[in-house]
């Protein structure tokens, strides 16, 4: 289930979100009998925006961070999950190798590093942090701000197995998004659970891939709520080959821009919405929120100046931008303290394990909030421990909100395992 939190819209519940509350039965058994066909990633984090006439995921992770920002009240949550999650892959698992991103000196990132260790540790694992970054010879500790410190040691590969000195896991936990490409060390590895997956990776993995399942994960929720997808479901177009620093591929951009725009205006219409629509131009691939523009207007795209086209042009560890995908824009109507906010849901395993907020007070609704200057506020557990209940009167009961938040994160995390199953290199259907 849902842990029940406080969250920063009070508002009156919606049409969509009260539906949804209505459905909660039908929802949980839906969810039960796809996990009984599909296996969901070991971990994930979502980012969902709250229109307040729509809510949808606007990008779902599969090596989160920040597991720091939960507070300690979830833990137990996600030490749970974590017990449920290695039960499966590896129930006699004793050692696990945790092998985090190559910027060691990141203390905010670390102190997530310290986090996923505490919870594995708890779960009753022995847990050690391995570094693959070649820079790192000797055991390194890092004393992060919190009084906490991190141990990074240098990964030795033998002939088939991953370990470190005198450290032989049955598991490897990657925290690292292979943004740069596959590292040859972690490749055809023996009787060693990696999790997630190498093609979990961002040197494979395509976020409008990921979208394509969610679409039609939304569209089998829908029937089951009987209401519209495009509710819960963010439009998109894709551009295979555009090149920012160049200039090269406009007209495809330029293209599916107005076609998106043009079909988003039509369900403003359709909705009386009066709101102006707004599309997302992001990398295809890749994370950290860098390589994402807003756009309002197909014109703006003859007028990209060169520091947005530098910005454009190169993702996380330097990787060049040529795909991008075009997502229909999502308002968010959170606000912390006045800031725009957005809630990001955390999972493990099948499991909402909890979730906080990203805000950022120099953004617009319409902008990316994952961006220099944004801050993390931690939703705190709701004092009463009611799980929500049908027939409640609409707004009075903010855990009736995080459960929709965990619905969607959920319907995320679904098209993420069914992206995974459609791009496994082993697997028959792989095209």
């Amino acid at each position: 289930m849902v842990p029940h939190l406080i969250t920063a819209l009070n508002g009156p519940i919606n049409e969509l979100e009260q539906r949804i509350l209505d459905s909660m039965p039908a929802i949980e058994r839906w969810f039960r009998l796809e996990w009984m066909e599909h296996t969901p990633p070991f971990y994930s984090s979502v980012d969902i925006r709250n229109a307040g006439f729509k809510l949808a995921p606007v990008d779902t992770n599969l090596y989160p961070g920040g597991w720091n920002n939960l507070t300690p009240e979830m833990l137990p949550l996600a030490v749970q999950a974590a017990m449920a999650a290695i039960e499966k892959i590896c129930p006699e698992a004793r050692n696990l190798l945790l092998i985090p991103e190559n910027h060691t000196r990141n203390t905010f990132y670390l102190s997530n590093v310290a986090q996923l260790q505490r919870i594995f540790h708890m779960a009753g694992l022995n847990v050690r942090i391995g570094s693959i970054n070649p820079e790192i010879k000797e055991n390194t500790t890092i004393d992060l701000p919190n009084g906490d410190s991190v141990t990074l040691e240098p990964v030795i590969r033998g002939k088939r197995r991953l370990g470190l000195k005198d450290f032989d896991p049955c598991t490897i936990l990657l925290n690292n998004d292979l943004s740069a490409g596959i590292p040859g060390i972690l490749e055809d590895l023996h009787e060693q659970h990696l999790l997630p997956p190498l093609h979990a990776g961002w040197s494979v993995r395509r976020k409008s891939k990921h979208f394509e399942c969610y679409e039609e994960v939304a569209k089998r929720f829908g029937k089951l709520l009987g209401i519209d997808p495009w509710l819960i479901n963010p439009m998109f177009n894709q551009c295979g080959e555009v090149n920012f620093a160049e200039g090269t591929g406009m007209e495809c951009l330029k293209t599916n821009v107005d076609a998106l725009l043009t079909k988003i205006k039509r369900k403003y219409k359709e909705y009386g919405i009066n709101e102006k629509p707004f599309v997302i131009v992001k990398a295809d691939n890749g994370t950290y929120g860098m390589g994402i523009m807003t756009v309002r207007d197909v014109k703006d795209l003859d007028v990209v100046n060169r520091k947005t086209r530098n910005k454009m042009s190169v993702v996380k560890d330097g990787q060049e931008v040529n795909q991008v995908i075009i997502q229909e824009g999502v308002l968010t109507h959170e606000r912390l303290n006045d800031a725009v906010a957005e809630p990001v849901v955390y999972m493990m395993d099948r499991y909402v394990v909890g979730g906080f907020y990203r805000v950022h007070a120099d953004r617009g609704v319409d902008e990316n909030l994952n961006a220099p200057g944004a801050s993390f506020v931690p939703l705190a557990f709701e004092q009463s421990a009611h799980t929500p209940q049908p027939g409640m009167k609409p707004g009075a009961s903010t855990p009736n909100r995080f459960y929709m938040y965990g619905v969607i994160g959920r319907l995320a995390m679904l098209a993420a395992s069914y992206e995974l199953e459609a791009t496994d290199p082993e697997a028959e259907n792989y095209d």
